[in-house]
């Protein structure tokens, strides 16, 4: 019996599907980043959500806490806004309804050395903001008017930095402060 594989065609076959699982394997698959988000707090303390939406939109934010299991994140809490936020800055508070956001997960109580982090997102997946990392003892350093958020150098290099608002909202969308997506 002979066989009908013709032997360099298999192998041909077998190295372009091997390069297809290895490219798909190393390509991410990431939303780009058009917004700038941040955390700021109210005269009493009360922690704020801060979004500077650079260009396109951004539809409602999620509070998250990285899970320690791989690819997992537990939801603190999430906020949809009543429409789509283009172009410019969105402030709302994160513990109690605020004029303009639903909250669809009421956030949980936070807690110390937890780090928490905060972004911007849209309903079909086409725009983010960059996340702001924090946890309580950021959150008690923050005075009103003044918020924390991470920002991106030009060679990638993430530092997080307190900023008046006005400040945040100057250069928030200045070229190399948003998340470069590979």
């Amino acid at each position: 019996m002979q066989s009908t594989v013709s032997w360099p065609v298999f192998r041909r076959f077998v190295c372009a599907c091997a390069a297809g699982v290895a490219l798909a394997a190393t390509s991410g698959c990431t939303v780009p980043a058009d917004a700038v988000a941040g955390i700021s707090v109210t005269d009493d303390g009360r922690l704020l959500g801060v979004v500077m939406v650079c260009g396109h939109r951004i539809d409602g934010a999620t509070l998250y806490v990285d899970s320690p299991e791989v690819d997992s994140e537990v939801t603190v809490g999430s906020w949809v806004a009543d429409r789509p936020l283009t172009g410019g800055l969105a402030i709302w508070t994160l513990d109690s309804p605020t004029a303009g956001w639903t909250s669809t997960r009421s956030p949980k109580l936070l807690t110390a050395k937890t780090t928490y982090d905060l972004y911007g997102w849209t309903k079909d997946n086409s725009w983010s903001s960059s996340s702001a990392s924090f946890t309580l003892a950021d959150r008690d350093r923050r005075t009103p008017g003044t918020l924390r958020y991470d920002d991106v150098s030009d060679n990638g290099d993430e530092s997080a930095i307190a900023v008046p608002v006005a400040e945040f909202k100057a250069r928030a969308c200045e070229e190399g402060s948003l998340v470069e997506v590979p």
